[in-house]
C-alpha cells in the first residue's frame, strides 16, 4: 500500500484468531490497520460502532456462525466487502454465501499472501483496473494512429470497433483522465477517415471492390438463409450507431448466440437513401430508374420517402428468384402504441418465413433532441445517448418480441441503416431556395461550400450512384462533425444546431455499421 495513504481498516473475526497472529502481523506490515475479534456478535457490534473497509470472516465460529454474522453485517452496511474463510468445500454453503452478498471466499488453510491477494481484489480492483486500462489505451492509441494513414476499409472497421469498445470501457472508469484524449483521437480519426472515403468511395460503388454496402445486405445475409429454408427476422433499428449496438449486446446474450459483422452505409447516410437501398438491394440511381413510382427525392418528409420499402423488398426477392411459401411481412413502428400492438401479436409472426421490422425510436429521439432542451439535458453527449438507447431497449416492445422469438427455430438479423454524429463545427454553404434542408448533406443546383476542405462535393451524381435528374444538380456531404449553415442568419442557426446529433455525412459513426446474426440458444 501507499505509505502516504490512509491505512485500510480491516475487521477479522475468527474464534482462533490467536493462531493467526503471523497473518495479522503480515497484513499490518503491508499497511493495513487490522482489528481482531473472536465471535460473530462482536463483529456485528463493531461494524455498527465503527467504520471498516473490509471484513475477514471465519465461517465456523461458536455461537453466531459466519453466515449469520454475514447477514447481520450486510443488514447494517450492505456495501462493506466481506471475505469468508471456510474449511468447507460444499457448493450449497458457497451458494448460500453468494446469495447473502459475500464478496469473496477462501478455503482453509490460508497463507498470508492469499489473504493479501483477496483484500486487494475487493479493495483495490478499481485502482488496479484503471492503471491497466490507462496502459492498454495508450498502447491502442499509438497503434491506431500508426495504422490510420495506410488503413484499408477492413482496417477502418477495426479502428472504429476499437474506439467504440473504448467508448463503453471509459463509462466504467469515468475518473481515469483520458476523456479529452479519447475525444481528440475520435476527431483525428474521423478527419483521416473522411479523406479515405473521399479517395475510395467512387471505386467502391462503381467497381464493387470495397466493403459490403447498404444494397448488399439482403443478398449477403437474408437471401442465403431463406434459400436454406430458415425462418428469418430482419430488424432495422433506424439511426443505431455501432457503440449503441455494443451497449445492447449484453442484454441479448442470455437468449441468443451472436455474430456481428460490419458494413458501410452508402452516401448520403440518411434514411431515404440508405434504408431504401437496403430493402431494394439497389443504389439510389437504379431505384430511380427501375422503380420511379417508388422513388421521391424532392420532399423532406422521411415517412413519405420511405413508404415503399415493402414493395422494394418484394421486388428484390422476385429479382433474386426467392420463392417463399407465404408472403413476407413488413412492419414499421414509429411509436409505443404501434410497438405494443405488434408485441401482443408476436406469436402470429411465427409461421411467416420472412418478417422485416423497422424501429424508428433512435432516429426520432435524435431529431427530437435538436428541438427540445429537456431531451438535450437527458442526452447531452454520446455516453448519455447510449444510456438512453440502452434504457429504451431494456423496456421496449422490441426486446420483449426478441425474447419471444428466442424460443423459435429462426435466424434473426439486427442492423441499422445509418448512424449519427454529434455536430460541433459549422460549415457555410451557398445554394438556391430549392436546395434540400438537411444539415449533413444537401442536394440542389450549383451548391458550394465556403471551405471545400469541410465537405465532399459531388458534381456528377452518377459517380456516387445517385440520381442525376436535373441540369447542374450536385450533392455535398459534410465531413467529420461539421454541419451546414447558410450565411443568412448564420449565428442563429449555428447556435441552434451546435451539439445536435445529425446524419447524412461522412464519419465512422454514420458509415461503419453492425449487421448481427442471432440464433436462439433455447432451440
Amino acid at each position: 500500500m501507499n505509505e502516504t495513504a490512509t491505512p485500510k481498516r480491516i475487521l477479522w473475526a475468527d474464534d482462533e484468531i490467536a493462531l493467526l497472529k503471523p497473518h495479522v502481523l503480515f497484513l499490518k506490515s503491508r499497511g493495513y490497520d487490522v482489528t481482531t475479534v473472536t465471535s460473530g456478535d462482536e463483529a456485528v457490534d463493531l461494524v455498527r460502532e465503527s467504520t471498516f473497509d473490509a471484513v475477514l470472516l471465519d465461517e465456523m465460529m461458536p455461537g453466531r456462525d459466519g453466515l449469520s454474522t454475514l447477514e447481520g453485517i450486510k443488514e447494517f452496511d450492505e456495501s462493506i466487502p466481506v471475505i469468508m474463510i471456510t474449511k468447507s468445500e460444499e457448493e450449497e454453503l458457497v451458494d448460500t454465501a453468494i446469495r447473502k452478498r459475500i464478496n469473496d471466499y477462501l478455503l482453509k488453510p490460508v497463507n498470508p499472501v492469499q489473504i493479501l491477494s483477496a483484500l486487494r481484489r475487493v479493495l483495490d480492483r478499481d485502482k488496479i483496473e484503471q492503471n491497466q486500462v490507462t496502459q492498454d489505451y495508450l498502447a491502442e492509441f499509438n497503434r491506431i494512429r500508426a495504422a490510420a494513414h495506410t488503413a484499408d476499409w477492413r482496417e477502418w472497421i477495426d479502428i472504429h470497433k476499437t474506439l467504440s469498445r473504448w467508448d463503453l470501457e471509459f463509462e466504467r472508469f469515468r475518473d481515469i483522465g483520458l476523456k479529452q484524449t479519447h475525444a481528440d483521437v475520435h476527431k483525428e480519426m474521423n478527419a483521416e477517415f473522411s479523406r479515405f472515403v473521399q479517395r475510395n468511395y467512387k471505386g467502391w460503388v462503381q467497381d464493387g471492390d470495397g466493403p459490403n454496402m447498404s444494397p448488399d445486405l439482403f443478398r449477403e445475409y437474408v437471401i442465403p438463409s431463406l434459400r436454406k429454408n430458415e425462418k428469418v427476422y430482419f430488424i432495422v433499428i433506424d439511426c443505431m450507431r455501432l457503440d449503441h449496438w455494443y451497449a445492447l449486446e449484453s442484454m441479448l446474450e442470455p437468449y441468443f448466440h451472436m455474430r456481428t459483422d460490419y458494413y458501410y452505409s452508402i452516401l448520403p447516410t440518411a434514411t431515404p437513401y440508405s434504408r431504401n437501398a437496403i430493402f431494394a438491394g439497389l443504389y439510389p440511381d437504379d431505384i430511380a430508374k427501375k422503380h420511379p413510382q417508388w422513388w421521391k427525392e424532392g420532399t423532406n418528409d422521411e415517412k413519405s420517402l420511405n413508404r415503399n420499402e415493402n414493395e422494394l423488398m418484394n421486388a428484390q426477392l422476385k429479382r433474386e428468384h426467392v420463392d417463399l411459401p407465404r408472403k413476407p411481412k413488413y412492419i414499421k413502428i414509429y411509436n409505443a402504441d404501434e410497438a405494443n400492438m405488434h408485441r401482443k401479436q408476436v406469436s402470429s409472426l411465427f409461421s411467416i418465413p420472412l418478417v422485416a421490422m423497422v424501429f424508428n425510436f433512435v432516429d426520432i429521439f435524435a431529431h427530437g433532441r435538436s428541438d427540445s432542451e429537456i431531451l438535450q439535458e437527458l442526452a447531452p453527449d454520446e455516453a448519455a445517448f447510449r444510456s438512453v438507447m440502452g434504457s429504451w431497449f431494456k423496456h421496449s416492445a422490441l426486446f420483449e418480441m426478441l425474447r419471444a422469438i428466442s424460443s423459435q427455430d429462426a435466424k434473426v438479423f439486427i442492423t441499422t441503416d445509418h448512424g449519427s454524429v454529434i455536430c460541433r463545427k459549422s460549415a457555410t454553404v451557398y445554394g438556391n431556395k430549392q436546395a434540400s434542408t438537411n444539415l449533413r448533406y444537401k442536394y440542389g443546383v450549383n451548391l458550394n461550400c465556403e471551405d471545400e476542405k469541410q465537405v465532399v462535393k459531388v458534381d456528377d451524381p452518377a459517380e456516387y450512384r445517385l440520381p442525376a435528374d436535373g441540369l447542374g444538380k450536385n450533392y455535398i456531404f459534410a465531413k467529420e462533425n461539421y454541419y451546414f449553415v447558410y450565411p443568412t442568419n448564420f449565428h442563429e442557426y449555428e447556435r441552434q444546431f451546435r451539439n445536435t446529433f445529425q446524419h447524412g455525412g461522412i464519419s465512422m459513426e454514420e458509415m461503419i455499421l453492425p449487421i448481427a446474426a442471432l440464433t436462439p440458444k433455447r432451440t
